[in-house]
């Protein structure tokens, strides 16, 4: 049996209770042989800084880069709001996203038919809903050059981004949602502004070449973002797998978050290249949620979103679909079960603790690979 190695970084806030429930399902899954992990851990974020000044050490680095998969939880919290900018905790997660060249990020926003009611919209709209979002993540307007702020001298001041594209930087993000299409509903929305924006028309260009070239079965939508983010709310049921750049994944995956009715259900993924050799990827998989500070330590944070994220570890790292559906439906059976952790209570009085919650899991998925 493969031996994966597993990096794990707790982090900040809720992050090591979130994730001290990811190695309980790790430890099962290897004690039962369904997989084989190899787990290190290690400091990022805050905690870093702490120990060693730096929000994530070079031999933590050294170690995610050997790494098959990095599962990190939160990084962040109002302690380090004075430490200097390069050493924030935020630091750390960007240098990984940078030095492993992570340049997909994967956000899923699903509504478990237990959860709808929790949705802002109404029950027919979500229920059921299962869309995957496919985020440029190292291109565009957030590190496009120039970037500056000038002082024009009579009392004004100019501010200047930029957006910048290049043919395979749309090419590579594009191909992973194709890829990740035929593995779906065989649909693929592309998403830019190209009435109003060259890197918009490039990316348009782009990706339809693709399509003819290589994915010519799956079907494929252009939709202008503004457009896409009113269709998200109005149909969002309508969508398979939506592809688009840094600056409107960012800002669409934070309105498909919200159809599902809690941050705490999301994980994401951020992916690397293909290893010519081996055709493994670089990946590092995270929660979508924070390190809420507030209820740190309180033992009550839900850690769904957590263990979701090991289970698209299972998917998209270890090609163990079989295992992450297992996973998939054990959470699916303890919402159906009407268990809940506060930010889905929906107002109910009892709620179960984070631990509570892994454990429930952790009992459905025994009860399913036996």
């Amino acid at each position: 049996m493969t031996t994966y190695k597993l990096l794990v970084l707790p982090g900040d806030g809720i992050g090591p209770e979130v994730m001290a429930e990811v190695e309980k399902i790790a430890a099962f899954l290897t004690y039962e042989g369904l997989v084989k992990f190899e787990i290190e851990k290690g400091l990022v974020g805050g905690s870093a800084y702490d120990v060693y000044g730096v929000a994530i050490s070079e031999d933590d680095m050294a170690r995610a880069q050997e790494a098959d998969a990095v599962l990190l939880a939160a990084v962040g919290g109002p302690k380090w709001d004075s430490v200097p900018y390069e050493n924030r905790p935020e630091a750390g997660l960007l240098r990984l996203r940078k030095d492993m060249q992570l340049f997909a990020n994967l956000r899923p926003a699903i509504c478990y038919p237990a959860l709808a009611d929790a949705s802002s919209l109404k029950r027919e709209v979500v229920d059921g809903l299962d869309i995957l979002i496919v985020r440029e993540l190292t291109g565009g307007v957030y590190f496009g050059e120039p970037k500056q702020i000038i002082d024009l001298g009579n009392g004004q001041k100019r501010a200047i981004d930029t957006q910048v594209y290049d043919t395979y930087e749309i090419e590579r993000i594009g191909r992973i949602a194709f890829e990740l299409a035929r593995k779906r509903r065989n649909k693929v929305t592309s998403s830019e502004k190209r009435n109003v924006m060259k890197s918009g028309v490039l990316w348009h260009e782009v990706i339809s070449a693709l399509h003819t070239r290589e994915f010519p079965d799956v079907e494929l939508e252009h939709q202008l973002a503004d457009a896409l983010g009113m269709q998200l709310v109005r149909r969002p049921k309508q969508f398979d797998v939506i592809v688009t750049d840094n600056l409107f994944g960012d800002m669409l995956s934070d309105v498909a978050a919200m159809l599902t009715g809690s941050l705490g259900m999301l994980p994401s993924a951020s992916l690397g290249e293909r290893n010519a050799t081996t055709g493994a990827r670089k990946a590092l998989y995270e929660p979508v949620h924070g390190s809420a500070p507030d209820i740190a330590g309180k033992g009550i944070a839900n850690p769904i979103a957590m263990i979701s994220s090991l289970v698209m570890a299972l998917r998209y790292s270890f090609n163990l679909e079989d295992l992450a559906d297992r996973i998939d439906r054990s959470i699916a059976a303890v919402l159906e079960k009407g268990l809940r952790t506060g930010d889905i209570a929906g107002g109910a009085q009892n709620t179960i603790s984070t631990a509570q919650m892994g454990d429930a899991i952790l009992e459905e998925l025994k009860v399913a690979v036996h």
